[in-house]
């Protein structure tokens, strides 16, 4: 497998050095942008398999980054952000970031995501060339697993990777509840269950996509995707 790229957007110089460094380090081809037009130019003639995206950025924000290239092309995004504020988080998922990380963070995190992102990268290829063209069917909602696309009431919905994933695990057992540390470590990979607000922001992204009815939290557990009728 060749090298897999990655590009890294951060404009304070300390952290952009740390991150790229430690991603070389790690195998990864790295490339460097310092504000959003550098971010997006730089995107289109790199093409990047992974963005490593902070939200605070001069020209344009890590948010109107993250709109161009998704229009460009769909990537997994890791967006840095410097507030745990749940609003900002589920604007970063709603654009079409993958996964988020809250500064100041662990280099050793940052990697492990990194590696996550890259996985669900490889799934689908694996997916794509073996030719499954598996659809999962029901009133109001249709996953096409093959080619990866969502459609709610006929209309296609945009899914990012992450998002698409998680679905598609949900609809594997319509009906069954799945715990946030059995989500954390199919959909993302991670052994420890220390991350599940992950999960809920993910989900929240979601329902905002195909309608907050069709996933059924329960409450101290996890989450349950719920078909065979219109909504």
């Amino acid at each position: 497998m060749s090298t897999r790229r990655i590009l890294v957007v951060e404009d304070e110089p300390t952290i952009g050095d740390a991150v790229a460094d430690r991603l070389s380090v790690e195998g990864y081809d790295v490339s460097r942008a310092w504000d959003g037009p550098g971010a997006v130019e730089l995107f289109t003639t790199t093409e990047p398999d992974v963005v490593v995206l902070d939200v605070m950025l001069p020209g344009f924000d890590g948010h109107e980054v993250c709109r161009r290239i998704q229009a460009v092309r769909p990537v997994p995004v890791l967006m840095l952000t410097a507030r745990d504020d749940e609003a900002d988080i589920v604007v970063g998922l709603g654009v079409g970031a993958d996964d988020y990380l809250t500064k100041p963070f662990r280099m050793r995190e940052l990697v492990a995501r990194v590696a996550a992102l890259l996985r669900r990268v490889e799934r689908a290829e694996e997916l794509a060339a073996s030719g499954d063209d598996s659809v999962r069917d029901w009133p109001g909602l249709r996953i096409d697993l093959g080619a990866r696309r969502t459609w709610v009431d006929d209309a296609e919905v945009h899914l990012t990777p992450t998002e698409f994933e998680l679905l598609a695990y949900l609809s594997e057992s319509p009906g069954t509840v799945l715990t946030r540390e059995r989500l954390l470590a199919r959909v993302w990979g991670w052994g420890e269950g220390g991350a599940t607000r992950t999960v809920d922001s993910h989900v929240k992204a979601l329902r905002a996509k195909i309608g907050a009815s069709r996933v059924r939290t329960v409450h101290g557990v996890g989450y349950a995707l719920e078909v065979g009728r219109d909504r």
